[in-house]
């Protein structure tokens, strides 16, 4: 079995908002492939192209070499990339929070700008530092938004000039509300609980510009931000776009609900990037398939495991049903908000409901563990607010002394 991953890890995603705030040890939520995956060869490239009439997958190796690997039996799970508009400025100016990468960066240009608010007297600049912007309003944004917001709250304490009021964070969505995952009712709380942190929401707002930092939104609204964190939605991986796999509109691989790929028993998908029937909606909408959350994603990957075990020993694979249980978001230390098991559970109920919920999603008995220690440690000594802005360029300091 030969696993193909431009990274050596996989990264649980629901954990990275914590990662960045400094809650959870980065290295604690991702799992090493060749750790776990014992009987697996594990190749660290990216899949550039997939043409299963010929059964070849090409791939582009870490040093840049292109390779053409032959396989009997395909699984496709590239997932999902962010989803980035025509919005001048964003390539240059975004910072998305998909990787563990992405996390640490974030975590450390937060507490930089504070660190650099901290030793600047021009009142324009710091105020531009000062300022951070969110855009997208789902749970990755909401849970990114509340635990940096959390975090930067906390620093202040040792910054003598900086006060809680002089940093504004900054929410911008373009749909009328925030976390459609749950009711409407919890969405309305969630907006009162992040304004009265003082954050500031701007609901049917589309961002038109980011250019030099300059934040302009549809409604008007314009200011300065050095910080701007764009979570505003994804989409499936655009290599499948380069194969013959069929692909829905919103080129996801069509599934069927045994987890095999339309028209090709010996292709099978998962997660974000498959489009896979939801058997418990699909009595009032035929065309419901599963949204691209950590909970479908994680029982499809167990299921379609068995499910190729079957087969190959001659059996019939089984139709994957699980009905949502709800959702669950952190919205920083000791507050969350959840739509779970038929239930509306607000602030600190729902924050240990978060917490226990994805510790028990979270793979290999060792990450668990990790992170219990991580979160108990956080409650004996508070979190490290400390910036190592110098991780984002190591060499600054050995290029300045090549030149003294």
């Amino acid at each position: 079995m030969t696993i193909v991953d431009p990274q050596p890890h996989m990264t649980y995603q629901p954990f990275l908002p914590e990662a960045a705030a400094g809650a959870i040890e980065p290295r604690h939520v991702v799992v090493p492939l060749r750790r776990v995956l014992k009987r697996c060869h594990v190749l660290t490239a990216r899949v550039n192209k997939i043409e299963h009439e010929r059964k070849t997958v090409t791939v582009e190796a870490a040093d840049g070499h292109i390779e053409q690997l032959n396989y009997d039996v395909l699984v496709v799970a590239l997932g999902a990339v962010a989803r980035l508009l025509p919005i001048p400025g964003l390539a240059e100016e975004g910072i998305g929070i998909k990787t563990i990468g992405e996390a640490i960066y974030l975590r450390n240009h937060v507490l930089t700008k504070l660190d650099q608010a901290a030793s600047t007297l021009d009142p324009e600049l710091r105020k531009r530092l000062l300022t951070f912007t969110v855009v997208g309003g789902g749970f990755a944004g909401i849970e990114a938004l509340a635990e940096l917001e959390d975090m930067t709250r906390f620093a202040t304490r040792y910054y003598e000039n900086i006060a809680p009021e002089d940093i504004r964070w900054v929410l911008v969505e373009a749909a009328g509300r925030i976390l459609p995952e749950v009711r409407e009712t919890l969405g309305v709380w969630t907006v009162e609980q992040l304004e009265k942190r003082g954050i500031e929401v701007y609901l049917s707002t589309a961002a038109k510009s980011f250019e030099n930092g300059h934040v302009v939104l549809s409604d008007g609204t314009e200011f300065d931000s050095d910080t701007i964190i764009w979570t505003a939605g994804v989409k499936a991986n655009p290599v499948l776009a380069n194969s013959d796999l069929p692909i829905d509109k919103r080129g996801r691989v069509e599934a069927t609900a045994a987890l095999q790929v339309v028209g090709h028993p010996d292709v099978w998908t998962a997660g974000d990037n498959a489009a896979v029937p939801d058997l418990s909606r699909t009595e009032s909408d035929p065309t419901a398939t599963c949204p691209p959350n950590a909970q479908h994603a994680v029982r499809q990957a167990r299921h379609l495991a068995n499910n190729i075990i079957k087969v190959l020993r001659g059996g019939q694979p089984t139709d994957y049903f699980h009905k949502n249980l709800g959702a669950v978001a952190g919205l920083g230390l000791h507050k969350g908000v959840a739509d779970a098991l038929n239930m509306k559970i607000k602030g600190f109920p729902a924050w240990l409901f978060h917490r226990g919920y994805h510790l028990k999603a979270m793979p290999t008995f060792n990450r668990k563990v990790r992170i219990l220690l991580d979160w108990m440690l956080g409650g004996l000594f508070r979190r490290e607010v400390v910036s190592l802005g110098q991780i984002n360029n190591p060499k600054e300091e050995f290029t300045r002394a090549s030149k003294s």
